[in-house]
């Protein structure tokens, strides 16, 4: 069942009284809805998070253990020199940058307990070749296949847990979700860690059972995930019909009518001039370049401070355990709060001390700089999942919402390939290409979060003067279809 139809299917329960069961049916979850409410969304969230945090945990060790591959030996056995790892790193965002739009609207035809699970088991697959690999170019190959098969994933889960969610309910289910890639920065180093002992087994050195047996890892999950991922609301399996019901009316219920489910050339106008899709996007490239470059080089970072290239897998192990309590107590404040920005301003105040902290670091002990490391990536994770959630509140319509989602994050990636190539190994141990534009990029974040802010506000209070009422007179159908737009829509900052 596509997003259209369950937003059809969402709003006619609504918005219709003609047909007398349907509205018996109405009264009846009202009387019961602040008792079955709760226990509906207690199912959702133990039968979609669950298993969307496991797979985006796949996702991430998936992408980052290259990082760990690094120090235990890939290069030299792949012959690689100068700038060819960052080369690699840069390759596998063109695909995934490229396709993520694409795959958004592709899924709107497609059930997501196959699209999902089927990505997945490919760039398991693929990540199981990276170890199997004799050269550099095989390498290149393999990250530019794990571009294609990945760039779907993470918009994908979005639209998924935005169909099921109400606007303030969705910021701490979603940073559960993605507080997966901060779990899987320490897995990762765990993993690295054990691993790195295998000096050599069957033949292949220990950097090639990272991808080997990671990989393995994933396949089997994706396997297993073709049953456990759910559909839409409207035929989920785990739901009975009066849930599906109820989840339907709720999400509904919180657009305010504002639905967008037919393409045409204007929900296309609507949708590609939006300035607060733009500013998504700035803000995204803002923040992750900190996150990425943090995931990919933190062993590499923490190398040059001295320490064996085990020890420094072991030490990046606390760094993403505090990332991640910072991360989920900002997140379940934001929902209590229902507010966006301060966070974005908070936790980029975090990263701002860290990255300072590291400029100067011949200044300072060897524990102080740790302590930045730190402070930069946990300020980067707190943002990171605030201002995907802060876009998503603030468009709506199932075509908007895919297409928003995608963009931020397909454009917003380009800060995967800023990240790949601003640590350069000639300027180790200060790296003050990466310090310096990573700490500049988090203050780009901050001043689009702010210019969102009071675009957000100054809709608000023209609507809320009636200056948007004229759409009102529109035809029924382009009414119906004005997403956001909608003069009954409010935002939420």
């Amino acid at each position: 069942m596509t997003g259209e139809k369950i937003a059809e299917a969402g709003e006619g329960e609504i918005r219709t009284g003609s047909d007398t069961s349907a509205a018996h049916k109405e009264d009846q979850i009202e009387e019961i809805d602040s008792a079955l409410e709760k226990k509906v969304l207690r199912k959702v969230d133990w039968h979609l998070i669950p298993i969307l945090f496991l797979l985006q945990l796949c996702s991430f060790i998936d992408r980052i253990n290259i990082g760990n591959a690094r120090i235990q030996g890939l290069e030299k056995d792949l012959h690689m020199t100068g700038n060819d790892f960052n080369i690699a790193l840069f390759l596998f965002f063109i695909p995934y940058i490229l396709l993520e739009v694409p795959s958004n609207l592709l899924l709107k035809h497609v059930r997501p307990s196959l699209y999902i699970p089927g990505m997945i088991f490919f760039w398991g697959v693929i990540t199981i070749c990276q170890g199997l690999t004799k050269s550099f170019g095989g390498l290149i190959a393999c990250r530019v296949l794990m571009g294609v098969f990945e760039s779907g994933f993470f918009p994908s889960n979005v639209y998924l847990m935005s169909m099921y969610y109400k606007r303030h309910e969705i910021q701490s289910r979603f940073t559960i979700y993605f507080s997966s890639g901060i779990v899987a920065g320490a897995t990762s180093g765990l993993l690295a860690y054990a691993i790195a002992h295998i000096k050599t087994l069957g033949g292949y050195a220990s950097w090639r059972w990272i991808f080997i047996l990671e990989g393995l890892a994933t396949v089997v999950i994706a396997i297993s995930a073709f049953w456990l991922v759910p559909d839409w609301p409207e035929t989920a399996r785990f739901l009975t019909p009066d849930e599906r019901t109820i989840i339907l009316r709720r999400v509904a219920e919180d657009r305010a009518g504002a639905t967008m489910n037919h393409w045409n050339k204007q929900t296309a106008k609507r949708i590609f001039s939006d300035v607060k899709i733009y500013l998504g996007v700035l803000m995204y490239i803002g923040i992750t370049t900190t996150t990425y470059s943090g995931s990919l080089f933190i062993p590499t970072i923490l190398r040059q401070l001295g320490w064996t290239a085990v020890k420094a897998q072991v030490m990046s192990i606390p760094i993403y355990a505090v990332a991640l309590v910072c991360t989920l107590t900002t997140a379940f404040l934001s929902d209590k709060l229902k507010h966006r920005y301060g966070f974005v301003v908070f936790g980029s105040v975090i990263s701002t001390i860290g990255y300072v902290i590291l400029l100067n670091m011949l200044s300072v002990k060897v524990g102080v700089r740790y302590f930045a490391v730190f402070l930069f990536l946990t300020g980067g994770f707190i943002v990171h999942p605030i201002i995907i959630i802060w876009l998503s509140n603030n468009v709506s319509g199932h075509y908007k919402s895919g297409v928003s989602s995608a963009m931020q994050l397909g454009f917003g990636n380009l800060s995967g390939i800023i990240a790949s190539n601003i640590y350069i190994t000639k300027q180790a141990p200060t790296f003050k290409l990466g310090f310096g534009l990573g700490l500049g990029l988090v203050w780009l974040c901050v001043i689009s979060a702010t210019v969102l802010l009071f675009y957000l506000m100054r809709e608000n209070k023209l609507r809320n003067e009636g200056k948007r009422d004229d759409r009102f007179n529109l035809p029924e159908e382009e009414l119906k279809n004005l997403g956001d737009d909608h003069p009954s829509f409010r935002f939420t900052y």
